[in-house]
């Protein structure tokens, strides 16, 4: 990004914020192991604070998942000021030439149902319309009952989003992705972003975009400014005000508060008059009008309340009205914490007589979720060369003995950008730590060498689905020359 179109940067004080506070926030955020990678803090206009947790950085992609949903809003949002539809349109009006099921709860549901996800439905879509054989998700949408009267209860719905893509595909000819290039991502100086497709083309809409931290600090600022920006109104204030505000009750839906205050066009309402985008795994916008502050970040972390907790507990009760005197010391501990952020590399004094002699020797595994098929490993002095093969071919992790390894490819994840470090951790056992440092994603591989077999923990640090137990691998050594 050019100099000309960073956004400006201030010390916390200069905004009311004391440094202490946020140096504090970094802290609870670091001790209490909930995986951040990127923290953003900007009020009245200007950047106060950021953060990013080395190996990730200010220039990545990252992975938004349901964050994505509110700038689906944006697109439909944007589509309305152009005349191009009502909220109060019903969904099934926009694709006549579908079949449907013959429901008279589908025949009401309106976009502004989609929206705020009370269609209707009694559990989320989105799998239904993955399992579409012939990948016309919307036919699958248009085929499922809807159980109650839309508008009468919330109920989380990937697919609800996934229809608004649709109709603005339906309406424009052009993906929201392609849609909000022009009309949003441009004039905020936003670049380089990808949107995920279902198999038929069209923007996923409910996950699947990637972005920078500070694009996301950028949109929530258009949202503060009531959809102005440099002079120019990209999104009318009415929009963001109906967006934001509550829509739908989603009391008793959660165990978690923030989750329970109910629910706007694809954004959540949260204590404190905030309102926030998020995605799984702890991608936030939270915006606060009443402190004109918004709150950017990325994680990988396992409890996204307990990252918004923080937020709560040490940003916002630092917040005043006037700004504070200049705090050098404090300011200067700031910045010495924000620059140190990292997760370390793996490291250990112990060299293994095994690494030798497992070096070159391939080991075959089992069916297994991950889709490994055999393994190499070639140790070298100052890195672990792994190579993996698949039914797609084999894919190379270079891993660094105390030190991180960068590379573009990885075996397992999309995007595919990663690095890894390793150790001895005893002379039988090399464990490694894998970042996929455009997602939420990370891996701790335990290998246990052992009479010429090799056992293999992969060890997610998230996953979606009600457990994240280890993955284990168990494998005899093959012979070397063996082709897969």
């Amino acid at each position: 990004m050019s100099q000309s179109n960073l956004l400006p940067r201030c010390h916390p004080e200069t905004v009311g914020i004391s440094s202490s506070a946020v140096t504090a926030f970094l802290g609870a955020a670091e001790s209490g192991d909930h995986g951040l990678h990127s923290f953003m803090l900007m009020r009245h206009g200007k950047v106060a604070a950021e953060a990013w947790w080395s190996p990730y950085g200010p220039d990545l992609q990252h992975m938004m998942y349901s964050l994505s949903k509110s700038f689906t809003s944006t697109a439909v949002g944007l589509s309305v000021s152009e005349g191009l539809l009502s909220v109060d349109d019903y969904v099934v009006s926009f694709f006549s030439e579908k079949n449907r099921i013959d429901d008279a709860n589908l025949s009401k549901m309106r976009v502004r149902h989609l929206l705020s996800m009370s269609t209707g439905h009694e559990k989320d879509t989105t799998g239904s319309l993955r399992e579409q054989k012939d990948g016309d998700w919307v036919q699958a949408f248009l085929e499922l009952p809807v159980g109650r009267e839309p508008g009468t209860h919330f109920l989380y719905n990937s697919g609800a989003s996934y229809m608004l893509s649709a109709i603005v595909q339906k309406l424009t000819g052009q993906t929201v992705h392609e849609y909000l290039q022009p009309r949003l991502f441009e004039p905020l100086g936003i670049s380089g972003t990808t949107w995920e497709t279902c198999p038929r083309g069209m923007s996923a809409g409910g996950w699947g975009l990637t972005l920078k931290t500070e694009d996301i600090i950028r949109f929530g600022q258009l949202y503060l400014q009531k959809g102005l920006w440099n002079g120019q109104q990209i999104l009318p204030e009415a929009w963001v005000d109906e967006a934001t505000c509550f829509q739908v009750s989603n009391a008793g839906t959660s165990q978690n508060i923030d989750w329970q205050q109910g629910y706007g066009y694809q954004f959540w309402r949260c204590r404190h008059d905030a309102y926030r985008g998020d995605g799984a795994f702890g991608q936030f916008c939270v915006v606060l009008p009443e402190q004109n502050a918004v709150v950017a970040m990325t994680s990988g972390t396992k409890n996204m309340q307990n990252v918004l907790n923080l937020v709560w507990e040490h940003l916002l009760p630092s917040m005043v009205d006037v700004p504070l005197p200049a705090d050098e010391q404090a300011q200067a501990a700031l910045a010495d914490k924000a620059s140190a952020s990292a997760y370390s590399p793996l490291s250990s004094d112990i060299r293994s007589p095994l690494a030798e002699q497992v070096s070159g020797s391939r080991y075959g595994f089992p069916e297994n979720e991950r889709n490994i098929q055999a393994a190499t490993f070639d140790f070298n002095a100052d890195e672990c060369v792994i190579t993996l093969w698949n039914e797609q071919g084999q894919t190379q992790v270079r891993c660094g003995l105390g030190h991180w390894e960068e590379m573009d490819t990885n075996p397992s994840r999309q995007p595919s950008r990663m690095v890894a470090s390793g150790k001895w951790q005893s002379n039988d056992t090399f464990v490694m730590n894998w970042r996929y440092v455009e997602t939420p994603y990370s891996d701790t591989l335990t290998c246990k060498f052992e009479s010429g077999k090799l056992t293999v923990l992969i060890d997610p640090y998230v996953k979606f689905g009600m457990t994240t137990e280890p993955i284990v691998l168990e494998s005899n050594k093959m012979d070397r020359q063996l082709e897969i």
